[in-house]
């Protein structure tokens, strides 16, 4: 077989394909040898529904009081295509002014079930964003790229823009290196899931990308179509390969 053959053939090999062998019969998504988990599988739900493929979300319909936490219950409400009403209301009792990461899922999944949006969680978020323009997983704590990005996608979600989202993304540009990749802080390294979170958070600010952030995405796919977590690691290639194709697709949450 000719090298432009094997090319071609591991170019059919797609993300989605390797997420889709994932799911087991009962409809739940589990790493290699793992077990299922139903945070794991709303993720791989949101990774194929990013790339419009068809998924079943009923086991995390059937599993929904094993997401305890507050992100945990966001992540529900933006996996599921449908949200169950009690699931938004439990995620509507918990604290818009706890951790800054939980404020803004709470307001990625409100959107994504077409609910108002806390304005008192709006203005807390831009209330603690810090002097390098980044976003921390709470108060009192030095930012990073993932909660950077997703309180940018919060933010957009709920209309806010302006000042606030040029500096978010002069942040996050700190964080790419001189590979493409983007690292979580500074000095960590770059990785697959800090790379694709940035990317979407341009996406939603309606900026572009750095191309070489999908360079250095590249670098990392394997032959099975799963994406490494860097270019020393490939664990966990579920979570990681789902968290990788919203970027991949250029969509930001939530998905619409």
């Amino acid at each position: 077989m000719g090298l432009s053959v094997i090319a071609a053939a591991l170019a059919l090999v797609t993300p989605q394909h390797f997420l889709a062998a994932h799911q087991l019969a009962d409809g739940s998504f589990a790493e290699p040898g793992g077990k299922p988990d139903v945070a794991l599988t709303a993720w791989a739900v949101l990774g194929l529904r990013s790339a419009h493929v068809q998924v079943d979300d009923a086991y995390i319909h059937a599993h929904e009081d094993e997401l305890q936490t507050p992100t945990d219950l966001a992540l529900g409400v933006l996996a599921e295509a449908q949200p169950s009403a009690p699931l938004v209301a439990k995620l509507q009792q918990t604290s818009t002014t706890g951790a800054l990461n939980a404020t803004a899922w709470k307001l990625l999944a409100l959107s994504a079930a077409g609910r108002p949006l806390p304005r008192v969680a709006v203005t807390y978020l831009l209330s603690h964003q810090s002097r390098s323009g980044g976003w921390s997983w709470a108060p009192g704590v030095a930012p990073d790229s993932n909660d950077t990005a997703a309180v940018v996608e919060a933010l957009r979600a709920a209309k806010a823009g302006g000042r606030p989202i040029r500096r978010a993304l002069a942040y996050l540009r700190r964080r790419e290196t001189p590979g493409g990749g983007f690292e979580l802080t500074p000095g960590r390294g770059s990785d697959a899931q800090s790379t694709a979170w940035a990317i979407q958070a341009f996406v939603a600010a309606g900026a572009r990308p750095p191309p070489a952030a999908f360079r250095y995405l590249a670098r990392l796919r394997r032959s099975d179509g799963s994406y490494r977590y860097n270019a020393r690691y490939a664990v966990t290639p579920v979570w990681v390969t789902a968290q990788v194709l919203p970027a991949l697709e250029r969509r930001a949450f939530p998905l619409r």
